[in-house]
C-alpha cells in the first residue's frame, strides 16, 4: 500500500511542485493551503507524513506542530521554513518535528528526507510490534513504568504526561541502561536526522524531562549526566 502523505503549503506553485515529484515517487499525497483545515485533515486522517510549511494562513505551522505532538498518534512531520534564523528551527525541533528544510530546498532533498522519515516510522513501528508480542512489552525501571504499546508512562502507579518526543527519548534511554550517548547521537537516533548544532535541543528536552520524572531534578536519579562526553540511563535507579 502507498504511503500517504499531507502537505500543508500555502504557496500554490511550491505545493504543486512537490506533490508533483511525491506522487512521482508513489506516495498518495493530499495537499492543503490553509494551516486550520490542514491542521483538521492532519487529525483526520491516517497519513504517514505530514510536510508542514511554517507560516500559514490560519494556524501556523509552529501551533500545528504542537497540537498534533499532544495527541497519542505519533505522525513524522518535516517542516518547510523561509525563515532561516536558528531560533526558528529550533523551536520546529522543540515542539516535535523531526527533520526541517529551509526554502528555497532542492527538490531531491526534500523526497530523500521523506523517505529516511518513512523508513525511521516503520523501523520504530517494526520495533513495536516486536515488544508487542514479546516478554519485554513494559518496561520497569525503578518507580518508571514505561508501556510503548500504549505510549504511557507512570511513576509510582500515577500517569506522566509527556510530549512525544520525550517519550521517545525516555523509552530510547531506558532500553539501553548504562550507555553513554553524545548528545548527537541522541539527535541522530531518537530524532531520526542528523542536527549537528542543535545539541542543545537534547539539552532542553533533557531538563524537561527531569523536571517530569524525577524527584529532584538537580541530582537525577535516572538520566545521569556523563561529563564531556553526555547522558545516560542509571543501570540500577
Amino acid at each position: 500500500m502507498a504511503h500517504r502523505v499531507l502537505l500543508i503549503e500555502d504557496d500554490r506553485d511550491i505545493a504543486d511542485l512537490v506533490a508533483l515529484h511525491l506522487r512521482d515517487e508513489g506516495y498518495d499525497t493530499d495537499v492543503c493551503h490553509d494551516g486550520s483545515e490542514g491542521l483538521k485533515q492532519a487529525k483526520d486522517g491516517a497519513y504517514d507524513l505530514l510536510i508542514l510549511d511554517l507560516m500559514l494562513p490560519g494556524t501556523d505551522g509552529l501551533s500545528i506542530c504542537r497540537e498534533l505532538r499532544s495527541g497519542e498518534r505519533y505522525l513524522p512531520i518535516l517542516m518547510l521554513t523561509a525563515k532561516s534564523s536558528e531560533l526558528d528551527r529550533v523551536l520546529g525541533l522543540e515542539l516535535g518535528a523531526d527533520d526541517y528544510l529551509t526554502k528555497p530546498f532542492s527538490i531531491r532533498e526534500l523526497v530523500a528526507r521523506a523517505k529516511a522519515l518513512l523508513r525511521r516510522a516503520e523501523a520504530m513501528a517494526g520495533q513495536a510490534r516486536e515488544n508487542e508480542s514479546g516478554p519485554g512489552q513494559v518496561l520497569q525501571c525503578g518507580e518508571i513504568r514505561i508501556d510503548p504499546e500504549r505510549r504511557s508512562v507512570q511513576i509510582g502507579g500515577q500517569a506522566v504526561e509527556l510530549t512525544a518526543k520525550e517519550f521517545d527519548l525516555l523509552y530510547h534511554f531506558a532500553r539501553h541502561p548504562g550507555r553513554v550517548y553524545s548528545r548527537v547521537q541522541l539527535l541522530d537516533q531518537v530524532w531520526g536526522y542528523g542536527h549537528e548544532g542543535y545539541e542543545h535541543t537534547v539539552n532542553s528536552h533533557i531538563n524537561r524531562l527531569r523536571g517530569k520524572i524525577e524527584q529532584d531534578p538537580a541530582s537525577p536519579r535516572y538520566i545521569l549526566t556523563v561529563w564531556g562526553v553526555g547522558y545516560k540511563f542509571a543501570e540500577s535507579p
